[in-house]
């Protein structure tokens, strides 16, 4: 387990895998897409008060695409990265989500089109929790 762990962070979705665990836990139906993103914001909301790992957290927006991500894997059509949680570095750009770069110059700017990363991050399925 990972360092620091309140009991009131404890989640039935272990947080601490890899990337192949948790893909192969999405598709063995152990868990889902929503459940392992929720288990992630629930920790980001219990200890970023502390560590502030993050600038901004979408939630909301993490929950609709983990929904989307779950009916892929229902459905068959799910690419190797759906459903797996992620955070983007706030120096690359995110259509809707601000990008800061960590600069109170730009913390007003949300810009309009992603990156390309980004889109291909999108295309493949992945959940954006936060930057």
């Amino acid at each position: 387990m990972g360092p620091d762990i309140d009991s009131s962070s404890k989640s039935t979705v272990p947080l601490y895998m890899t990337l192949h665990e948790a893909r192969n836990g999405l598709r063995e139906g152990r868990f889902t897409s929503r459940e392992l993103t929720k288990a992630h914001l629930d920790r980001i909301s219990a200890v970023d008060d502390r560590v502030r790992a993050f600038i901004s957290v979408t939630s909301n927006e993490a929950l609709k695409m983990a929904d989307c991500a779950d009916n892929a894997l229902r459905e068959g059509t799910a690419g190797s990265l759906t459903g797996i949680p992620i955070a983007i570095k706030d120096i690359i750009t995110t259509a809707g989500i601000p990008t800061t770069c960590g600069s109170r110059m730009l913390e007003n700017f949300t810009p309009v089109e992603d990156a390309f990363v980004v889109q291909r991050l999108r295309d493949a399925g992945v959940v954006i929790i936060g930057k």
